[in-house]
This record gives structure tokens, sequence and C-alpha cells, in this order.
């Protein structure tokens, strides 16, 4: 006679132990607590409360990428599911994905408990097997909140409309731009067109083992500051380590040697191919997606034109609410503009700072390079193209302008870069350079 129930019990906990087998030889494995259940159903009750409670550091908007075929959105319609108690089909769903992504160790994860859930309450998520879970304690935690903070970007989104504080000015010739919350481990695209910057996707990131706010070389720490992607780089030209390729930034910038900020090599890259993503804190100081997201940002962004913001905590405003800083600050550099093609060298030298200085000049060489530019002007009109302003508060607050010098009757003409500081409530140039 055969016993049904129990020949069905031992092939779903065969089946459950294998999974959490295959997260513990791979290179992540972990566990999600019950909060992640209790997340999930928040946020199905929560589905059409969308945008209610926008505060400025999470407020709300739409559904992360509008890709059906995402495989983070797979994963939280799953999480969707297991909060609304239809987990029947989530297991559907999560055999489906793991099928079809069988590298993404969270998903399998999900998978195994809720094979186990199948045959009895589950104290929590990601109760694997005692003598299995005991094998990776660490990793258990790192997925947890990995799951958490994938959740948190279903449920916090940011307003309609908004972006980052940073962003005060961008050209029209710069196309894309990004924005990284360290503390919600994600990183925004946005697009630059008719309408001005618009949120076109944002992606789960890994960054440093050790936090954010970079000091030194070593520090296993991810930078925090404006920076510019410098160049990109394919499969070809890299180890499996980074994936499908990476984009360098110009970490240490001016502002962060003027701290005396030390190391170097910080870039967004993917991961090897036999990952899908790593847990939240997990680099030694990079920013690191899924190759497939990755794969949308190399295919768009234009390197040494593209800026990247790098926050612990994205703070997001109205176009219409930054409008009287813009203009204020383009006031400012109108004003340094008309010094500087009229000749008026006290004028302009007031602009910069006692502090100022440029690779091995300080203001008084500084100061005689400015005369001589001037000289050769003869007063000739100068305008200013696609001027770009982005702004940084942390000791102090900071301003990294870019800007094309031309001067009349030419087409084309030097690309500069200003980074300029608050000094006695006063705003002063302490780093100018050609770019391009």
């Amino acid at each position: 006679m055969v016993d049904h129930k129990g020949k069905r019990w031992l092939v779903i906990c065969r089946g459950m132990r294998a999974v959490f087998s295959r997260l513990l030889t791979g290179l992540v494995v972990g566990s999600l607590c019950l909060s992640v259940c209790h997340a999930s159903a928040r946020v199905a009750n929560k589905k059409t409360e969308r945008n209610t409670n926008t505060s400025s550091a999470s407020p709300a908007a739409p559904e992360p990428q509008a890709q059906s075929a995402s495989t983070e959105i797979r994963l939280l319609d799953i999480y969707r599911m297991i909060g609304a108690g239809q987990s029947k089909l989530a297991l559907e769903k999560a055999q489906s994905l793991v099928k079809d992504v069988p590298n993404f160790q969270l998903a399998q994860l999900v998978y195994g408990d809720l094979l186990l859930a199948r045959t009895k309450a589950l104290p929590n998520m990601g109760s694997a097997p005692a003598d299995l879970a005991a094998k990776a304690p660490q990793r258990l935690d790192q997925l947890r909140t990995e799951a958490r903070r994938r959740l948190h970007a279903l449920s916090e989104r940011p307003r309609p409309g908004a972006l980052p504080a940073q962003f005060i000015e961008l050209p029209p010739t710069t196309k894309h731009a990004i924005a990284v919350d360290a503390s919600r481990s994600r990183l925004y695209l946005f697009e630059n067109g008719p309408n001005g910057l618009q949120l076109v996707a944002d992606h789960y990131a890994s960054l440093g083992r050790l936090g954010a706010e970079k000091s030194f070389e070593g520090d296993q720490r991810t930078p925090l500051g404006v920076y510019y992607v410098t160049s990109r780089l394919d499969a070809r030209q890299l180890t499996s380590f980074y994936g499908i390729g990476a984009l360098p930034l110009n970490y240490p910038n001016e502002y962060d040697r003027r701290l005396g900020r030390t190391g170097g090599g910080i870039w967004l890259h993917g991961v090897p191919n036999d990952s899908y993503a790593r847990s939240p804190n997990s680099t030694d100081g990079c920013v690191v997606l899924a190759n497939p997201e990755l794969q949308s940002i190399l295919n768009r962004i234009q390197p040494r034109q593209t800026p990247v913001v790098i926050a612990q905590s994205l703070q997001w405003v109205t176009p219409t609410n930054n409008e009287p800083q813009r203009r204020s600050l383009n006031n400012l550099l109108e004003g340094w503009r008309v010094a500087r093609a009229s000749g008026d060298l006290p004028r302009l030298m007031s602009f910069y700072s006692p502090q100022f200085t440029s690779g091995t000049r300080n203001l008084g060489s500084w100061q005689q390079i400015l005369e001589k530019e001037v000289a050769l002007q003869h007063g000739k009109p100068l305008q200013l193209k696609d001027v770009s302003i982005l702004g940084w508060t942390d000791k102090s607050d900071i301003l990294i302008v870019t800007f094309g010098e031309v001067s009349d009757g030419q087409r084309t003409g030097a690309v500069k870069r200003q980074y300029w500081g608050k000094e006695g409530g006063l705003w002063k140039i302490f780093y100018e350079g050609v770019i391009g």
C-alpha cells in the first residue's frame, strides 16, 4: 500500500533540500525573514495608494521598469502573491523564475521557502535545514537585506517628475544621468529629452563591504559625491569578474583631492556569469549591477558627458522648486563670464578662492595665466555653451560647473570644469581646468 501523502512530503522536501544545496554551493546563500512576507502584504494592500506619503527621501511614482521580462519585477510579483496569500501561484512563478535564471540565488531561496510551506507552517521565511544553513550563517543576513531593499524599491518610489537635488542644470547635449542611493542599494537612470530629465529605469545595486563615504585606498567603501563616467570598457578588455563591461568614474575628483581622499579604480560594472547579483554590501567600493541591467546602461551612456551622483540617501525635488536656485547660480556664472570677457581682471579674480589650486598651480600662478588669456581675448565676446551645474553638500556646499568656452567668431572652444565652494557665505572657485 503506497502512502501518497508521505511520498509527496518526501518529494517536496527533497526538492527543497536540492534548492538550498544549490544556494550553498553558489556564491551567495541567504534567508528571507518573516518581515519580508509582512512587507509583501503591506505592498499588496497599498498597491492603489502609491501616491501617498511622498517624503523627500522616498516619494511615490511609477512601477520600476515597465519590462515584463525583468527578472526583478518577476521576483517582486512573487512577493506580492505571497503577501496576498496566493501561495500556489507564487510557487508556479518562482519555479519558472529559477528555471529561467538559475543563478539568481535570492529567487532560489524563495522557491525553496514556497516548497517547504506546502508541507508545514514556516517559523520564518528562508528556513533552510539546520545542517545546510550552518555552513553559511552570514549569507543569511546578506540575502535578507537584499530582499528587504528590493521590496523597498517597490513600495518607496520617487514622486512623478521629481529629480535628485544634485541635478541643478544639464544641457541637451547630456543625454543621460545616473544617481545612486546607497541606503537603498538602488541605481536610477535618467534620460534627458525635450521635457528635461526623466526617470527611465532603476536597478538594484551592490556597494562597498563597509558601506559608503570612501576616504582612503583599500577601505572597501563606495565614494559619495558627483562624478563623471570617463570611459566604457567591454568584456573583451576585462576579466570575467567584471561581467559584461565597466564604466570607470573620475574618483577622486577635485573636491575629494582637496579633502585628502585617496584610492581609485571606482567603476560601475557587472558580475561573473555564475551569479545574477551580489549582496548589497559586497564590493571593494565599486557599484555593481546584474549583467542584463548593466547592459541597458552600457548601450546608452556617453563617456565624459554622463554625470553619476552617489549619495547616502537621495533627496528628491521637483524642477519647479529647484528653479530659484538654478536662476541664482546661472546669474553667478554669468557674472564670471562678463568679467572674463571684458578683461576686468580685479573683478574676475574676486571669483577665485585664496585656496585655489589647479594641478601644481596656486592662485598666484593661475592669475598669470588668466592675465594672458584676457590679453589674447582683446575684449571679444565670450559665450558659455552646454552649461552643466551639479550640486553637492556634505562638509560644505559644492558646485561642479562644466561648459564650453567659445570666443566670438569660433564654432568650438575648450571645455572647462570648475569646482566652486562656499567661503564666508560666498561662492568661490577653488579649481578650474580644461577637460576637453
